[in-house]
């Protein structure tokens, strides 16, 4: 559906850079037409100061609608595993290790299908909606049916994802991941099945199926990219790496990096080198490769990531979650390596927390304060390029319509300033009142109510 001409009158913006008092925007068929920002000394921009307070909609014409708070470009959530939401609360207790809790992820990956993981992608999208995510970047490895038959449509399960994203009203790129291998030259095995295509050559077959399945005018400026994934330089063989960097072709190429010791060292029992190393040495690192979590890196692991300007996609609060531990975000920003965010497995949807987390993380490991500037923290919440929307993430003419508006009265953020600072270290989730994502409303406060329930339904038939 075609968004609407409309009109809003912010009262205060994070525009170009910098937070301003009185932004008028334009927007039609999902983009910004006009950005007009506030004349000298006026609070508000001279054509649009009167009248804001009552506005009357006369047919035919455009009346700015007044937006109170503090609002900012729409965020990205550049690594999430849909189905990982119903884990929350359920795996975060007791002891144990990454390997552990993939055990209690790989029992509820077994028991998903095309529609509960549907109504189950669809309500954490929408949760996600609320907390002012436009853009997810899905990770996405669950394929085929549990003994690992593929479904009569072998990428029904993707279509379920595509189709739940748009029904929550956010873009989505799917990350069609390639799953080969349990470990170094091992086989895939239990629920793993259902994640691996048999070979290469099965992989690429499928993804070129999903390509040609899906319509024109969900990829052409629409809100569907279609990319590449790496799971893990344990799951798929060095002869393949190569191969999907070939195919990606430009297109968004996404890898979990270095997110354990035990993965580093096997790789360099396999293969002499690193895993950042092998990768390169494939021809996988660049500006459209993204590497998830990066977080046990050598020095020249980060030169690398660095000299190629590939993505390291942070996801603190799984990464703390987990005990994986906290990696080098700052040096790799200073490196070369732009810096984005992401949800992961949704044990906190909440950007606002990523950003302020990649600050807090670097203070506990270096027990120094003042690494990021709110300014650098909301950058990294916003940037969509890594997904293959490079036209989104700000408030400017011809970029996507997204406009993400946060409560600057509330008992987190009241007094702290309604700026950048009020958004990147006081602000949660729970602030924001109003979403739109290419010049839709897709989040309005008081539909937490309705999201909270679509989550608890979706989870309980999962596990009923």
């Amino acid at each position: 559906m075609t968004a609407q001409a409309a009109a809003y009158l912010l009262e205060r913006a994070w525009v170009d850079g910098a937070v301003h008092d009185g932004v008028l925007v334009e927007i039609e068929a999902g983009r910004f037409t006009r950005v007009v920002l506030p004349r000298g000394n006026s609070r508000f921009p001279a054509e649009v100061s009167a009248g804001m307070d009552e506005i009357h909609r006369v047919p035919g014409e455009t009346h700015p609608t007044r937006l109170p708070g503090l609002t900012l470009p729409g965020l990205a959530n550049c690594h999430s595993h849909a189905f990982h939401r119903a884990l929350r609360g359920r795996t975060q207790t007791g002891r144990g290790t990454f390997w552990t809790w993939r055990e209690q992820m790989y029992a509820v990956a077994g028991r998903l299908d095309p529609d509960s993981y549907f109504a189950l992608a669809r309500a954490t999208y929408r949760e996600m909606a609320a907390s002012g995510i436009t853009t997810v970047g899905e990770f996405h490895y669950l394929h085929h049916q549990p003994d690992g038959t593929p479904y009569d449509d072998p990428n029904e399960m993707g279509h379920a994802l595509i189709q739940a994203a748009q029904d929550a009203g956010i873009r989505i790129a799917l990350l069609d991941t390639c799953y080969l291998s349990s470990g170094f030259g091992k086989p895939v095995e239990g629920v793993q099945v259902r994640y691996s295509d048999g070979d290469i050559d099965g992989w690429s077959a499928r993804q070129d199926a999903l390509e040609s399945g899906l319509s024109p005018e969900r990829r052409q400026g629409g809100p569907v990219v279609l990319g590449s994934a790496i799971h893990s330089v344990r799951a798929v063989p060095r002869e393949a790496l190569a191969r999907i960097a070939e195919r990606a072709g430009g297109s968004p190429i996404h890898v979990h990096l270095s997110e354990q010791r035990a993965e580093n060292q096997e790789c360099l029992t396999a293969y002499g080198m690193t895993p950042t190393a092998l990768l390169h040495d494939a021809g996988v690192l660049g500006p459209e490769a993204t590497a998830v979590h990066a977080t046990h890196l050598t020095d020249a692991d980060i030169a690398l990531l660095g000299q190629t300007r590939t993505n390291s996609c942070f996801c603190p609060t799984t990464e703390r979650d987990l005990g994986d531990g906290i990696g080098p975000s700052r040096r790799l920003h200073t490196a070369g390596s732009p810096i984005t965010l992401g949800s992961d497995s949704h044990a906190v949807i909440d950007l606002f927390e990523e950003m302020r987390a990649l600050e807090m993380d670097e203070r506990l490991a270096t027990e120094q304060r003042g690494h990021w500037s709110a300014a650098e923290l909301l950058n990294a919440g916003t940037r969509h390029p890594s997904l293959g929307f490079a036209d989104a993430g700000t408030i400017a003419v011809g970029q996507r319509a997204d406009l993400v508006t946060l409560d600057t009265t509330t008992v987190r953020t009241a007094g702290t300033g309604a700026d950048e600072n009020t958004a990147t270290f006081a602000a949660t989730a729970a602030d924001v009142t109003q979403v739109l994502c290419d010049g839709r409303v897709v989040f309005s406060r008081g539909d937490e109510g309705e999201i909270g329930r679509e989550l608890e339904a979706s989870i309980q038939g999962l596990r009923s």
